[in-house]
């Protein structure tokens, strides 16, 4: 039976967020917290306001050696989740304005600040004792090969991939300056094309890997998906497995919502909510389709398919609200389809109750996504009474039955699915969703349905609690 779990994460809502990591780092653990002893941790950067969450020190602070240098660490707490949060503090990985630098380059030192993280984590498990660590990301991949490394612990190590794409890639040098032997500087171990890969470190060294969703970890293992890495899970197929995220009921919950202007628990009650939002943003027109987008501006997430659609979407009879933060050229596009366009209206940036207004008054979502591991937002969406429009890859497989298909005693979401990563499948899909808006009744009844359904972490919590088990 597992008593005690280390979750460990670069990046835990409400703390800090950049993008689903932190919404997941948040979510599950809350669902483990009654199967299991759960702890989590994470930096502690400089903009977490610690009034506001009751982070306080813990009265413990330790040097960390690493690349023959010394880095100082303190340690700070909070409960205010309901479960044990431990904060590690160091000035190199935590006072900077962002988490990891803009989205074009990062910061410079990214690989020594989160190699001391992992070095931090190390440094944990030597003092209390944990049966489980459960890893998340490139960020603290490193940890697992220095667990591996260390004779006197003991604790089985799984390791969640939750964007492929992101692996923590950094020039061979770094090695001295990070504490890593150079015999681990091949290719079954760090080595990736001349470079460090820490992700590498983490499918490498884990007892189990797992992504977040089963189509997803099927994908990573071919040469469309596998971002150069696809041999390697290959080799490290065994231990590799998929489960499928959730959303946390109470914090997406157009019934308690705070941030909502009004509540509602169906299609009829999402409209103050629209009128709200448009009076605000100076669009025109409640009773027209509202298309949305809340996401990161990145090529990942299909922005160079949505940027070229866009203009003709306009055209309808609609109107089209832009959320986001990510890459200025994407900013610089859509500024100016907006100035085109008096129904597109976008903010640039991120605002997490200003995201749940949108979800409320919207109709539908745009997810043209390239590739998707998992995605949050579907299920959010199916939460708000929005209709997702998807692209058919990775998680929004597993979640998005097409609309086609529906049936009313189905536990399933559904959403209107295209197969081909282009603007013109994307428009089509669009214009499928405006002819199904003008059949009110049959709109209602589908959105309706969605909002019924369970996308909480109830299953993934209990095939999590199996994993953490075997």
């Amino acid at each position: 039976m597992v008593k005690k779990v280390l979750f460990a994460a670069s990046e835990v809502y409400p703390f800090a967020k950049t993008g689903g990591l932190a919404d997941v780092a948040y979510s599950l653990p809350r669902a483990l917290k009654n199967i299991c002893d759960i702890s989590v941790v994470m930096p502690l950067y400089s903009n977490i306001d610690k009034e506001k969450y009751e982070i306080t020190s813990l009265g413990e602070s330790f040097t960390v050696l690493m690349g023959g240098e010394k880095y100082p660490i303190q340690l700070y707490g909070s409960k205010a989740q309901g479960y044990e949060n431990v904060f590690i503090y160091s000035p190199i990985l935590c006072d900077r304005e962002s988490l990891y630098g803009t989205p074009e380059s990062g910061y410079h030192d990214n690989g020594l600040r989160f190699a001391l993280f992992s070095y931090a984590i190390h440094a944990l498990l030597k003092k209390k004792h944990y049966d489980i660590v459960h890893l998340n990301d490139w960020q603290c991949a490193l940890a697992a090969l220095l667990i591996h490394k260390d004779s006197v612990l003991s604790p089985k190590v799984i390791y969640t991939i939750h964007n492929l794409a992101y692996q923590g890639i950094f020039e061979a040098d770094i090695l001295e300056s990070i504490g890593i032997d150079h015999s681990y500087f091949t290719m079954g171990s760090l080595e990736f094309y001349g470079k460090i890969n820490f992700m590498k470190a983490g499918i490498a060294y884990a007892h189990e890997v797992t992504t977040v969703s089963p189509t997803y970890a099927k994908e990573i293992l071919t040469s469309e998906f596998g971002c150069g890495l696809e041999g390697f899970l290959l080799f490290h197929q065994a231990k590799l497995s998929g489960i499928i995220n959730g959303i946390d009921s109470d914090h997406f919950s157009p019934q308690k919502d705070t941030a909502l202007i009004a509540a509602y628990n169906d299609a009829k009650g999402k409209k103050p909510n629209k009128s709200d939002l448009l009076k605000k943003l100076k669009l025109k027109g409640v009773n027209k389709p509202l298309f949305v987008f809340v996401g990161r501006f990145t090529h990942q997430k299909g922005v160079d398919i949505l940027i070229e659609a866009l203009p003709k979407i306009a055209n309808l009879d609609c109107n089209i609200v832009l959320l986001g933060e990510g890459e200025n050229r994407y900013h610089e596009a859509c500024d100016l389809l907006m100035a085109k366009h008096k129904n597109i209206h976008l903010t640039f940036g991120f605002d997490e109750q200003f995201a749940h207004q949108i979800y409320a008054a919207s109709d539908f979502l745009l997810m043209p996504s390239l590739f998707e591991p998992c995605g949050l937002n579907q299920m959010i969406a199916f939460a708000y009474g929005t209709l997702p429009i998807v692209h058919h890859v990775g998680g929004l497989v597993d979640t998005v039955k097409r609309l086609e298909t529906y049936q009313p005693d189905s536990c399933w979401g559904y959403g209107l699915v295209f197969n081909s990563a282009t603007s013109r499948a994307l428009l089509n899909a669009v214009k499928k969703g405006y002819e199904i808006f003008e059949d009110k009744k049959h709109f209602e009844r589908i959105v309706n349905h969605n909002m019924r359904c369970d996308f909480s972490w109830a299953k993934s919590a209990i095939a999590y609690r199996a994993l953490y088990e075997k």
